[in-house]
């Protein structure tokens, strides 16, 4: 298996926005039957040898302790609940109308009720329109699918690895379907109280003063798959920062700054994942650096905080 395998956009572009709204559906099932946790940490993906997985979850109200998982190999959806009951059916040339009402459907039959407060897309352009309303989209390319899910687990690989390195407040290696990235966030103890006019999703996301690292495969505002990463919030002078590789770029985004590798620049390097890792790092530094972060008392190099430990091997 080839290492960042090319999946350029334009190829699986309708694709994707039918999978996008797929995750959401079921990310919302996720968000409905799920105890909350800080920044939302209840609510993402976790990759799996075939595709991604809700993990269990359940709120013992009633409903039995189930997960939903994403089959990208064998191209299912998957619901399995605690006491061995199982259903699944095929992904492919569904709308997400179809997708939406069958999901249900095989949960009501393994005997899960659940309630999707708010049953649309988040933050999409058809974020008005019901997921039960949606027959617009329904391409699913198995091949670019299981592309996708490939890229995930190696990126989900990388990340693994550098988040090895610290020892502080970290996220899992989690896949947000709202935003459809795949990201480790790093935090420091400090508050951030931010206006009363930042909405509830971002609010809670940014409690605390981050620096976060991630890829998402591509978007309208940004046509092409990239790593990224940056600081919330933003360390004054941070976007002066050199950036390794020499392919890493600032770019404004919203009034701050992102740091982004594209996807084939990487590809392109002769260690490509050498040289994600030194583009993360670069950012992690720079912006450790300048928001005052104690960034040797917080690293523990190849996972390893025990100082006898370290000095063992």
């Amino acid at each position: 298996m080839e290492m960042f395998p090319a999946i350029p956009l334009s190829a699986w572009k309708d694709s994707k926005e039918t999978l996008h709204r797929f995750a959401q559906v079921v990310g919302k099932i996720r968000l409905a039957g799920s105890v909350r946790r800080n920044h939302w940490w209840n609510v993402p993906y976790y990759v799996t040898g075939s595709g991604v997985t809700t993990r269990p979850m359940g709120l013992f109200d009633g409903n039995p302790v189930f997960a939903i998982d994403f089959d990208f190999v064998g191209h299912r959806l998957v619901v399995r609940t605690l006491d061995g009951a199982s259903s699944s059916f095929s992904l492919i040339g569904r709308s997400v109308a179809d997708f939406h009402r069958r999901t249900l459907e095989t949960l009501h039959a393994l005997g899960v009720d659940v309630t999707l407060l708010h049953p649309h897309p988040f933050d999409l352009p058809d974020k008005g329109r019901p997921f039960a309303e949606d027959t617009e989209h329904a391409a699913y390319d198995p091949f670019w699918v299981n592309r996708y899910w490939q890229v995930l687990s190696q990126v989900s690989l990388v990340l693994e690895e550098f988040s090895a390195g610290y020892s502080g407040k970290i996220s899992p290696v989690h896949h947000f379907w709202h935003t459809f990235d795949i990201a480790a966030t790093r935090f420091s103890d400090r508050r951030i109280d931010q206006p009363a006019a930042v909405d509830p999703v971002t609010r809670e996301a940014y409690s605390r003063e981050v620096i976060s690292a991630g890829f998402w495969f591509g978007d309208d505002s940004y046509p092409r798959p990239a790593f990224y990463s940056y600081a919330a919030p933003e360390p004054q002078g941070l976007a002066d920062e050199p950036l390794r590789p020499a392919a890493a770029r600032w770019s404004e985004q919203r009034g701050s700054h992102l740091a982004t590798l594209d996807y084939d620049a990487a590809r392109e390097e002769e260690d490509p994942v050498g040289a994600v890792l030194e583009f993360y790092e670069s950012v992690y530094r720079a912006a450790a650096r300048l928001a005052g972060w104690d960034a040797a008392h917080l690293a523990c190099p190849g996972g390893v905080t025990d100082p006898r430990t370290a000095r063992a091997g």
